[in-house]
């Protein structure tokens, strides 16, 4: 009974072939239709930098949230993990080079959006919006565990992409990146590229990995294929390897940082009750 049970389940969460058309069409920008969606793709992109950009600079979490029900920076990442899978260098170098531009572009965006906001109205030290993305530790390896790479992969609940696109927050993160830098801030901007560097090697690596277990590898077919999927999945474990050493280090810091507040402040504590004792 659960021998039959189980490739019944594995048939029904493996990747249908039926939906491959659909599936391509919709990650891969070719065709006639090219111009047209990468014009959307960046007209999308710019919208989502204003939002995010001034919910940034205005500590506004709940505008924030909003911006990535805008930004379509997803997309080109699960392509490029997508076509990996594939074996498709082709589509592989042309996603990669949309997310690579359109990351660019959001920095370039916040930078001069910034420069709008007078500096009086911008408390860049105290900015929670700000500071959480400055400072990135191991836990950011976690954000993006393959949930995008599986609801992609389904055409019936496709449109929860944004919800982990909320989660992962890529576009504030590069705004912060942006904002950073108009105020000189070069710390705070290497901070949050390495956020967001780590975030897109995690979605790679998680949504690669993903989709081969739902069976979409299953269209390689040539040697060559399989050779460029193995480089890249290696050059992408390298990447998340070097990135996890800065990562770890502010890990540890923040550890230490955390027990040396407790225990001064149970010595303060300890401090007090002596003293409230002896009046």
């Amino acid at each position: 009974m659960s021998t039959n049970t189980q490739p019944a389940l594995f048939t029904k969460l493996g990747f249908d072939p039926a939906y491959l058309p659909a599936f391509e069409d919709k990650l891969f920008l070719e065709g006639p239709q090219t111009a047209r969606r990468l014009t959307n793709f960046f007209a999308l992109l710019f919208f989502a930098t204003v939002i995010a950009t001034y919910g940034v600079l205005s500590n506004s979490t709940a505008t924030v949230i909003g911006t990535m029900l805008v930004a379509p920076l997803m997309e080109p990442m699960m392509a490029t993990t997508a076509a990996v899978v594939m074996g498709s260098f082709p589509r592989a170098l042309r996603a990669f080079a949309l997310a690579g531009a359109g990351a660019v572009c959001v920095i370039l965006f916040s930078y001069l959006l910034a420069w709008v906001v007078p500096d009086v109205t911008t408390s860049f030290l105290s900015d929670a919006e700000i500071i959480s993305r400055i400072h990135p530790g191991l836990y950011a390896l976690l954000t993006a565990l393959g949930a995008g790479a599986f609801i992609t992969s389904r055409s019936e609940i496709a449109e929860a992409l944004g919800g982990v696109a909320i989660a992962i927050a890529l576009v504030p993160t590069l705004c912060v990146v942006g904002i950073s830098l108009k105020q000189g801030q070069l710390g705070a901007a290497a901070g949050a590229s390495l956020l967001f560097l780590t975030n897109f090697l995690a979605i790679l690596l998680a949504g690669g990995v993903v989709f081969l277990v739902l069976g979409l590898g299953k269209s390689v077919s040539s040697h060559e294929q399989g050779q460029f999927r193995r480089r890249a999945f290696l050059l992408i474990v390298v990447g998340l390897l070097l990135v996890s050493i800065p990562l770890s280090l502010t890990a540890y810091q923040n550890v230490m940082s955390a027990r040396e507040n407790a225990h001064a402040t149970a010595e303060v504590q300890q401090w007090l009750v002596g003293t409230a004792l002896s009046n």
